[in-house]
């Protein structure tokens, strides 16, 4: 883990997310903490790394989602050299 985010708040964050048990618990919670903006690019985030896991190139992901080259750059830098946070979430809830 990255010792930059290794902090009370940020462990209280991520304890408050796993607490949630239900979709509409996590539309509530993410409404409540989010602007919709955010939310939007944390999920287009999310969007890009699973079509870039999937092997779409850069121009089809601009022209799905809308992301700037600059944001798939840094989500493609993760999935190639991050914490493989993408790939567990991945394995875990299916990339369709």
């Amino acid at each position: 883990m990255n010792a930059k985010l290794k902090e009370i708040n940020v462990e209280y964050l991520f304890k408050a997310i796993l607490s949630l048990e239900t979709m509409e618990e996590c539309y509530n919670f993410f409404e409540d903490l989010c602007t919709v903006p955010e939310l939007k690019a944390l999920s287009q985030r999310l969007e890009v790394a699973k079509m870039l896991s999937k092997g779409s190139v850069y121009s089809d992901i601009v022209a799905k989602t809308g992301a700037s080259t600059a944001t798939i750059s840094r989500v493609n830098r993760s999935l190639n050299y991050g914490s493989d946070g993408y790939k567990v979430v991945f394995e875990r809830v299916g990339k369709d």
